[in-house]
C-alpha cells in the first residue's frame, strides 16, 4: 500500500505542478529533492541517535550537492538524484540504523522518488530542456 500511495502522490504532485505552472520554475524539483533528502535527518532526530544523525546528514549532503549542481547546470542531475534516492531508500536500512524511520517510509519514499524522477525526465525530454540556467 505504501508503494501505491507514494507513486500516486508523486504523480499527482507532478501533474498539479504542471497544470498550475509551478514546474516552469527550475527550482520546483530541486526544492522537492532537498526536502526529500532532509527527511531522514528528521527521522534521526526523532530516533534520538547522534550516530544516525551524522550518517544521515552526510548522505543528505551528497544529495544536496548534486541537486544544487543540477539546479545550476542541468535538471537531469536532479532527476538522477531523485532516482538514486529512490534506490537508496530500498537499501537504506542495511547501511544506516535509524530508529526514527517509520516501517512504511522506505517503500513509500522509494516509489515517490522513482515516479518523480520519471515524471521530471518525461518533462525534460518533452521540453528539450538540456540547457544550463542563464543569469
Amino acid at each position: 500500500m505504501a508503494v501505491l500511495i507514494g507513486a500516486s502522490l508523486a504523480f499527482a504532485v507532478g501533474v498539479l505542478g504542471t497544470l498550475v505552472g509551478l514546474d516552469r520554475d527550475r527550482a520546483f524539483y530541486p526544492t522537492i529533492m532537498l526536502v526529500i533528502a532532509a527527511l531522514y535527518i528528521l527521522f534521526a532526530v526523532m530516533g534520538g541517535s547522534t550516530h544516525a544523525l551524522l550518517l544521515e546528514t552526510a548522505l543528505a549532503t551528497v544529495f544536496l550537492v548534486v541537486t544544487i549542481v543540477g539546479f545550476k547546470y542541468s535538471l537531469w542531475l536532479v532527476a538522477g538524484a531523485l532516482a538514486a534516492h529512490g534506490i537508496q531508500d530500498v537499501f537504506h536500512g542495511e547501511f544506516i540504523s535509524n530508529a526514527g524511520v517509520p516501517v512504511w517510509w522506505p517503500p513509500f519514499c522509494s516509489a515517490y522518488d522513482v515516479v518523480a524522477a520519471g515524471y521530471l525526465s518525461f518533462l525534460l525530454r518533452a521540453r528539450n530542456d538540456f540547457r544550463p540556467l542563464k543569469g
